[in-house]
């Protein structure tokens, strides 16, 4: 049975002193009635703070990008070992907003994937169509696509290391949220897809989660999809109250 996920991606939010006094609040009333995997994403800058409060608990830290080298000539970039220093387990990769807004190609994005792999870190490969493209009806073409060129040269006996995150690009950060259906939907393509590329077994290991506009209100109808593994939740996680209603679905 497949563990499930809450994730916290927070973006350019909660700088190291928003992040020390979002976990003081969030672990006096930490409860986890679902046994479900917590695990936070921070900016790089508050990870530090983050590792500090989250010691001794079972919170998870997930970093929101990574580089694809170990070090050099590469301003503003980090790596897997620095990552790892910093008690980091996973790394975002492919977010919608690093692909539209700062170009990140398929090709690159395979190359962070390969090596968080390689480092023994778990990625969260992030993939879904813009609006326009669902309105052309490409949606399974563009997360055929996405997905394949993630997962290009990753060995069947590592993929069910993958998590892999289904975001609507037109469902981010809007308001707008995927149907329960819709999210079930694209979650089993996704599924298929991997079953095509490796194997029914091996799909199945893998965690799929749901990602855009994803609140507490919500949250149990996508939890409810036989496909759909958790969230992976924007700012309906910047808060201890909306984090702690969201891991209690």
């Amino acid at each position: 049975m497949r563990k499930p996920i809450i994730a916290g991606n927070w973006k350019m939010n909660n700088g190291p002193k928003e992040t020390a006094e979002f976990l003081s609040t969030f672990k006096a009333s930490y409860k986890n009635k679902n046994s479900a995997e917590v695990v936070l994403a921070p900016p790089f800058c508050s990870l530090a703070a983050a590792k500090e409060g989250t010691a001794g608990t079972e919170i998870r830290l997930s970093a929101q990008n990574v580089y694809y080298q170990d070090n050099g000539a590469y301003t503003g970039e980090i790596s897997c070992r620095m990552l790892k220093e910093l008690g980091v387990q996973y790394v975002i990769i492919g977010h919608s907003e690093r692909r539209h807004v700062l170009g990140e190609i398929n090709e690159l994005i395979n190359r962070k994937t390969l090596k968080v792999i390689a480092e023994d870190l778990i990625p969260i490969l992030c993939v879904g169509e813009k609006l326009d493209e669902r309105e052309a009806g490409i949606t399974e073409k563009v997360v055929n696509l996405q997905l394949e060129k993630g997962v290009q040269n990753i060995p069947a006996d590592k993929i069910g290391q993958i998590v892999i995150a289904y975001e609507p690009v037109w469902a981010i950060g809007t308001g707008k949220n995927a149907s329960a259906k819709d999210a079930e939907d694209v979650s089993k393509l996704i599924r298929d897809i991997l079953a095509g590329l490796y194997n029914r077994e091996t799909a199945d290991k893998v965690r799929i989660l749901y990602g855009g506009s994803v609140k507490p209100e919500n949250i149990t109808e996508y939890m409810k999809c036989s496909n759909v593994d958790g969230a992976l939740v924007g700012g309906a996680s910047l808060k201890p109250d909306g984090f702690l209603k969201l891991l209690n679905y």
